[in-house]
């Protein structure tokens, strides 16, 4: 798979197979800012689409949490530590992101890791560093690591405003719509690290549905989109590791384990999914001290209408390009939802790749 030869071997192997429209999706927005990049739709036989699922962490979040984060931004002492995606992310009113209350006032730091910010909750004793620990299985460990360590320190100026989901109750969630039409998923290469092949085993045994963990290349996504093939063509569905250099059976057992240690699984609302039963991370109650929702008193506001169709995009309902807003209203210079502004959001890999 390292020649154009063997590629062009792959996709008349995927042309040979006997299906008709088939629907794939990656749920991963590092795998969505790849096939963007590298230009994979276009080459496709024109039978197989590839739709955009809820695998950027950023894009899943809602915008009445993202109020929140901006009431407490302004906040006196309050220092909102966070990477640098969620800064230009918008609320529930077009415009109103953290940069906007920077420019108020707010005290806003870009950190590169969860224990950054404790590190500068341990410089400024006199502020109130808030973390904002977005993600999947992927960072959760990180943002263990960052409690675990404060705890271990004595920090008591900081706290983690978790906003942390797991895949697999968002990939039932996802199924059971009634839009629902997807034949395959090609897997996240970086949860599959931390949840291993097992983690997605429900996919194939209980929902009949064909799994392929995938690397990030080309390469590795061309291969995993004909693995996939083959396996709806042979009407046989499991879970198939192209990955292995990266994912094992098992995943990382330690990580699994710290993120045990620090959270329990609790009810949590997604973008576009609404509120799914045990699929967010919540602090353990001996590590309340640090969760800054009881903290900081912070219960999102019921969910209000909007312009913004990012729900529907990353559902698969709705394609970037089919947004009214897309590329006109919406753009990544002044943007209506976090599909535009994350840099895994489907809505911003299509319009910096226009066309793919």
């Amino acid at each position: 798979m390292s020649s154009e030869v063997s590629t062009e071997k792959l996709l008349k192997a995927m042309e040979a197979l006997p299906l008709g429209d088939v629907n794939l999706m990656e749920v991963c927005g590092t795998h969505t800012m790849a096939i963007a990049k590298s230009g994979i739709k276009s080459i496709l036989p024109k039978n197989i689409k590839l739709l955009s699922g809820p695998g950027c962490p950023v894009c899943v979040t809602p915008g009445e949490v993202i109020d929140k984060i901006l009431e407490l931004s302004m906040e006196p002492n309050v220092v909102i530590a966070t990477y640098g995606d969620m800064v230009r992310v918008p609320g529930t009113v077009p415009g109103d992101s953290l940069q906007r209350r920077r420019a108020l006032g707010a005290k806003i730091q870009i950190v590169y890791s969860p224990v950054d910010a404790v590190e500068y909750a341990e410089k400024n004793p006199d502020k109130e560093v808030v973390f904002l620990g977005v993600g999947f299985e992927t960072t959760a460990p990180g943002t263990a690591a960052a409690v675990l360590t404060a705890k271990e320190r004595g920090v008591k100026n900081f706290s983690v405003y978790s906003m942390l989901k797991t895949v697999e109750p968002a990939l039932r969630a996802l199924t059971g719509m009634e839009s629902f039409n997807v034949q395959g998923f090609l897997c996240p290469g970086h949860v599959g690290s931390i949840i291993g092949e097992e983690g997605f085993r429900f996919l194939p045994e209980e929902l009949k549905i064909p799994a392929v963990i995938s690397g990030f290349e080309p390469e590795d996504i061309l291969l995993s989109v004909y693995l996939l093939l083959r396996q709806i063509a042979d009407g046989r569905p499991r879970v198939q590791n192209e990955y292995e250099r990266a994912v094992s059976k098992e995943g990382n057992v330690l990580a699994q384990k710290m993120i045990d240690q620090c959270f329990v699984r609790r009810d949590d609302i997604w973008r576009g999914l609404g509120l799914i039963p045990m699929s967010g991370l919540g602090f353990k109650e001996e590590l309340s001290r640090f969760d800054a929702e009881k903290r900081f008193n912070l219960t999102p506001s019921k969910p209000k209408p909007t312009a913004c169709r990012c729900g529907e995009v990353i559902t698969g309902r709705l394609s970037p390009c089919d947004c009214p807003l897309f590329g006109k209203r919406c753009t990544p210079e002044d943007p209506v939802g976090p599909c535009m502004v994350s840099s895994e959001g489907a809505c911003a890999a299509s319009y910096k790749y226009q066309g793919v």
